[in-house]
């Protein structure tokens, strides 16, 4: 592959995992590289499961406008109206994280999401249309704009389920998000086209693959900028049922994403050997959340306070990877 000149700026595709509250994290990740003045990168495409598949929604609508300021304002707008701000939603917050951590202490029974109303649903349904006008999506288009990849499972199938923007359909809908972000034991499938889909946390955490699909090496990124939730490692051994689920929690939510990374990082090894006109080389980077002191628990904590934390972290985090970073091509 040819170098770049100078004044070309590095195509990144941004993946954003899955992971509850935690993905608030997420969201000021993307708001600082969105802030970034002197940009040697464009965001090309965005994928995300879960919370992750809504920052990363939220995000690309904004860039389909060609306004980041839109895209970091619509972000704000989301969490803070996400967030559990009244005293009932704060009593109901705090009722269900509180829950959740005592669920290795006492024996608590679990509850089918059919059996009550799809109350949290339809909020979630009602936030997302408030905040993206899905109808407009195809209007916006062009052949420039960035892709977006929303990743379900299939419940019957077991299939995994790519959402996309690109091509002559558009797939990126109100209930492909609500699919993606469909935690089994809380909310209730999704079905779409007379199938049903739950959370993309059971299959591409989040999509990563399907960025360097394509016919042209040029359309393809650059770099892979991975939004990890979940830490990879962890210093102490987890010895107590708390701490050994939050552990497990964790390394499920990995495995998909590191399988996706090691798909990329095969290919980059065969390039050298597969037409230059279609294929070429991309670096992996991650931002990553390290907050060892957070449990599974807090991914469903909606507080103001634990949201602006989150993402306050995310704006630090990105800064540090952006003050280190430097295009490898």
């Amino acid at each position: 592959m040819s170098k770049k000149e100078k004044n070309d700026k590095i195509r990144v595709a941004i993946a954003c995992q899955g992971g509850g509250s935690h993905t608030a994290f997420t969201a000021g990740v993307l708001k600082r590289l969105l802030r970034e003045e002197e940009k040697k990168f464009e965001i090309t495409a965005l994928s995300g499961t879960s919370g992750g598949a809504i920052c990363a929604l939220l995000a690309w609508y904004g860039l389909l406008m060609k306004d980041k300021n839109k895209a970091i304002s619509l972000l704000d707008d989301f969490w803070e109206d996400n967030s559990a701000s009244s005293y009932w939603d704060m009593m109901v917050n705090n009722w269900f994280v509180g829950t959740a951590r005592m669920q290795d202490m006492i024996s608590i029974p679990e509850v089918s999401p059919y059996s009550y109303p799809p109350i949290a649903q339809d909020i979630l349904r009602n936030l997302l249309n408030k905040h993206v006008k899905f109808g407009k999506i195809e209007t916006l288009r062009e052949p420039s704009s960035p892709k977006l990849f929303i990743g379900a499972v299939d419940v019957h199938s077991g299939g995994f389920k790519v959402f996309k923007s690109n091509g002559k359909e558009n797939d990126i809908s109100v209930d492909a998000v609500l699919a993606s972000a469909a935690i089994p034991t809380f909310l209730r499938a999704v079905c779409i086209d007379n199938n049903f889909y739950w959370d993309g946390l059971f299959s591409q955490n989040p999509p990563i693959k399907e960025f360097i699909k394509g016919h042209h090496a040029e359309e393809k990124p650059d770099e892979i900028w991975v939004i990890q939730i979940n830490p990879e490692k962890r210093k102490k051994l987890p010895e107590s049922i708390k701490d050994i689920q939050d552990r497990r929690n964790e390394l499920s939510g990995n495995l998909s994403l590191n399988q996706e990374i090691d798909f990329i990082k095969r290919v980059n090894k065969w390039t050298k050997y597969l037409p230059p006109k279609k294929y070429k080389p991309v670096e992996v980077q991650k931002i990553e959340m390290l907050k060892e002191d957070l449990d599974t628990a807090s991914k469903l904590d909606r507080s103001p306070s634990f949201i602006k934390y989150m993402m306050d972290y995310g704006d630090e985090q990105a800064e540090i990877f952006l003050n280190k970073w430097s295009p490898k091509v």
